[in-house]
């Protein structure tokens, strides 16, 4: 079994690691697991906010609320990936096996029908730092310069399209030339595109990038 997910970290406040996954029905999630003793806890991460929401029965004691706020810290900006479920070795290692190629792929097909997985691929393969987060900054400033180069942003601005619309049509414009492709993905599987890489940011992974929309549109 592979659950889509990201590589897990160990913990500072608590002896547990951490990481966050995709959830089924949509969203994201933080999970830790205690290396000390068998147990577990949950968050879900609210949209607006980016804080973690602990749901389902856990032990407060166990899992305090610094533990979820440093789990959110620690995985902030990396990429999903499919993995295999981390082992808990009864010495109190956690042995974490990586993830095959197949696996990796396999991972975001998974993620929705349709979403546009060489292109998400291939954002995070670009942007990725030396320790595998996402250079949120960097990217806006990849998408700014095509944006401000771009004649049809400018047709559109111009005629005061809405900030969506102009962010849609950039991401679908970047993110194939990025990925080597002739043709682009639908405005749905750009949609889609954004919301998973907003989810890996809670703050907007296009927060500049909207920015500078915005400040077209207002001249």
């Amino acid at each position: 079994m592979q659950i889509l997910r990201t590589r897990s970290y160990e913990l500072a406040e608590i002896p547990a690691i951490a990481y966050r996954q995709k959830l089924p029905s949509g969203g994201a999630g933080v999970k830790i697991i205690r290396l000390d003793v068998n147990a577990s806890a949950s968050a879900t991460l609210d949209k607006r906010t980016g804080e973690p929401v602990p749901y389902g029965t856990y032990d407060e004691t166990l899992f305090p609320l610094e533990a979820f706020y440093e789990a959110m810290e620690m995985t902030s900006g990396l990429p999903y990936t499919m993995r295999k479920p981390i082992n808990i070795a009864a010495c109190g290692d956690a042995a974490e096996p990586k993830a095959d190629a197949e696996g990796a792929a396999e991972a975001v097909s998974d993620m929705s029908a349709g979403f546009p997985e060489e292109e998400y691929n291939a954002i995070v393969e670009r942007y990725s730092d030396e320790k595998g987060r996402m250079n949120y900054t960097l990217m806006n400033k990849d998408f700014i310069q095509f944006a401000s180069k771009s004649k049809t942003v400018a047709d559109m601005i111009s005629k005061k399209s809405q900030t969506e619309d102009i962010l849609v049509f950039i991401v679908q414009s970047r993110s194939a030339f990025i990925a080597g492709k002739k043709n682009s993905v639908s405005s749905e599987e750009a949609r889609a595109l954004i919301l998973v890489l907003d989810e890996l940011d809670p703050r907007s992974a296009f927060k500049e990038l909207k920015q500078f929309i915005n400040r077209k549109l207002m001249k």
